[in-house]
């Protein structure tokens, strides 16, 4: 959601310039800032962005420089004049000067002329917005582009992880048998084989990872093909990487074996990088 998009244009008695900024956000946060002039203008504006960029803390400011020696601020005659006829009565000793530079000083001494929104006017300033919108999404594309090699270089990493806890799984069930007999020879009593052999098959059964793996894949695969989709889709990113992070934490209390354990770690590390940029995809 990450963005910045600005667009300029230069007319002969002013410069138009619109700036649209956007950071990540759970939902829309839109903020605009333009000349009162225009604020009729605002909602239509808010609806344009809000459809455009679905998402974010979005900054949009509209400047509007005048390049003529035109301005829209008038002396206020009439009310200049009575300031200072009433000043006079307070200060008689006072010359016109001083009289003069306390009237400025006053209430409505100076009046803005508003003028109506025009027609041309207002589709000018839309040109610029529709350029800045077009570069702000240019930008966001740009990035989206990088955060899927990303994604893909992660998620790589964990499959990679992955398969090998299960190239360790035969050694790791080999080494909790051994661990096992050891402790039992150890105590020195008689056992029943078969009914060790159904203990041992239920010991085993619990620390079996198999089904984890299964689901974990399942959303890696499912979490390319998301990515790959048409759609809007960084909520949906985040909810598969809360799923791929509750499979990996519970390969990580089944694996009773170092180097799984490690491998877990990892993994869960990788997570976290695709997490903290997942935030930025819309």
């Amino acid at each position: 959601m990450t963005g910045f998009g600005k667009a300029s244009l230069q007319l002969p008695s002013k410069k138009i310039t619109v700036e649209i900024k956007s950071l990540n956000s759970k939902g829309l946060d839109l903020n605009v800032r333009m000349p009162s002039v225009y604020r009729e203008m605002e909602l239509a504006l808010r609806n344009q962005v809000a459809n455009a960029l679905e998402r974010g803390k979005i900054d949009v400011s509209i400047f509007i420089e005048s390049t003529t020696e035109q301005t829209s601020t008038k002396v206020n005659v009439p009310i200049i004049k009575a300031y200072i006829a009433q000043l006079r009565e307070v200060y008689a000793d006072a010359d016109e000067t001083e009289l003069m530079k306390m009237a400025v000083r006053m209430p409505d001494a100076l009046k803005t002329e508003r003028d109506e929104i025009d027609g041309t006017d207002w589709a000018e300033i839309q040109a610029v917005i529709d350029e800045s919108l077009k570069n702000i999404k240019s930008f966001r594309i740009s990035e989206g582009t990088a955060l899927e090699k990303e994604f893909l270089h992660r998620i790589a990493n964990i499959m990679t992880m992955m398969n090998e806890t299960a190239s360790l799984d035969s050694e790791r069930i080999t080494t909790v048998k051994s661990r096992l007999m050891a402790a039992i020879d150890e105590l020195k009593v008689t056992l029943d084989e078969n009914r060790f052999e159904q203990e041992l098959i239920f010991y085993l059964e619990k620390y079996d990872i198999t089904e984890e793996k299964v689901r974990l894949e399942n959303h890696l695969n499912y979490f390319i093909e998301t990515m790959a989709g048409s759609e809007a889709n960084g909520r949906k990113l985040g909810f598969i990487i809360q799923e791929m992070g509750r499979e990996i934490n519970t390969m990580g209390s089944k694996s009773n074996h170092a180097q799984m354990q490690k491998l877990v770690v990892q993994m869960k590390d990788e997570l976290e990088k695709i997490k903290e940029q997942v935030l930025n995809v819309l």
